[in-house]
């Protein structure tokens, strides 16, 4: 079987998108322009976030920051990740055989976004504490507890996944810009119900649970305060302006990224279910869908940097902090500024 995919790609190298190959640059552009672009955004986003998270004190006082840190050094990781199938396409020997490689970047990509998906229902989980047990939040929910949930997070991503290495079945199809894992690993529809039933069935249920719930109990005390307020001004004649649930605004912010994880995944989850039970494959839809859930990864960056005030004060302050150290670097290596400068400031004083 590898002679002849030898014999092939000698001509021709293998393109799951094969509109995308130019004989003027011998290798597949469309696939490589879009791997490319999005590793670079996603290993970019990912570290502003980490930098922010570390550089403002304000983000860490909700335990989510917990896990929204977990989910950022996990797309970190899978931007990185994502370097492996980028020089695979630009024909870069890679260290080990094609079957290993596909195999090993399959297995961690999955993992990777299993951390990702089991935070998210961790941070609702969290979230669902908080609002219906607010006077014994501090007691249930620790640092430690927090750092033994996220440690269980990963040991239980990687055993779900582990199967995969012991002929279950692919776990996914991040690995199908490689030609063995396109056409010689093949899913099983049992290792795919087994995948669906241990972790995306249970962290959506989990999800739509608590937010539900959430939503539910933050209107109702929304509702609550509106009448009392009602009561009060009719009394005392004055009119006052009605404050929501004050977790409801941060939940929404969990929520929306929450929304866009599952809508960016839902189509390779159906494509993952369709292929595992029918047998039948599409190449064009196979890469589609797995690098669109795969670009979630930026996606958490962009919506927490547009939605969390605090988190863009934060960035606000470490990139100035940045342009100054820029800035004070280009004075001190240019002396005709600091002599040009001295004069001016004596004057003003």
């Amino acid at each position: 079987m590898n002679s002849t995919l030898d014999g092939n790609q000698s001509s021709h190298p293998f393109c799951l998108l094969a509109f995308g190959y130019l004989e003027t640059v011998n290798f597949c552009l469309l696939e490589v322009l879009i791997i490319v672009f999005l590793t670079v955004l996603i290993i970019s986003g990912n570290i502003i976030v980490i930098f922010v998270f570390h550089c403002a004190p304000l983000l860490n006082h909700h335990t989510t920051s917990y896990f929204i840190q977990t989910m950022a050094y996990a797309d970190l990781l899978v931007g990185v990740s994502c370097l492996v199938p980028s020089l695979s396409l630009l024909h870069y020997p890679l260290p080990v055989e094609e079957s290993l490689t596909c195999q090993v970047f399959g297995f961690v990509v999955s993992v990777l976004k299993s951390v990702s998906m089991a935070s998210l229902a961790c941070i609702s989980i969290d979230r669902y504490i908080a609002i219906t047990k607010p006077l014994t939040y501090n007691t249930l929910v620790t640092p430690w507890r927090l750092r033994l949930c996220i440690f269980l997070i990963w040991l239980y991503s990687t055993l779900v996944f582990l199967p995969s290495f012991f002929h279950w079945g692919k776990p996914g199809y991040h690995g199908d810009v490689f030609q063995w894992c396109a056409e010689s690993w093949h899913t099983d529809p049992y290792f795919t119900l087994f995948i669906v039933m241990m972790l995306y069935a249970p962290a959506a249920l989990i999800v739509c649970f608590t937010y539900f719930n959430i939503f539910r109990i933050c209107q109702q005390h929304t509702k609550e305060i509106s009448e009392r307020q009602a009561r009060f001004s009719s009394q005392s004649g004055e009119t006052g302006e009605v404050q929501a649930c004050p977790d409801k605004r941060y939940a929404m912010v969990l929520f929306r990224i929450t929304s866009v994880f599952y809508i960016l995944w839902l189509p390779y989850i159906i494509y993952f279910l369709l292929e595992s039970s029918t047998g039948h494959s599409n190449r064009f839809a196979s890469f589609l869908t797995t690098w669109l859930a795969i670009s979630n990864s930026f996606c958490n960056c962009v919506i927490y940097s547009l939605s969390n005030s605090v988190f863009q004060r934060g960035l606000k302050r470490l990139s100035g902090a940045m342009c100054t150290s820029c800035a004070s670097q280009m004075i001190a290596k240019d002396p005709y500024t600091v002599r040009s400068k001295g004069p001016l400031n004596g004057f003003h004083v």
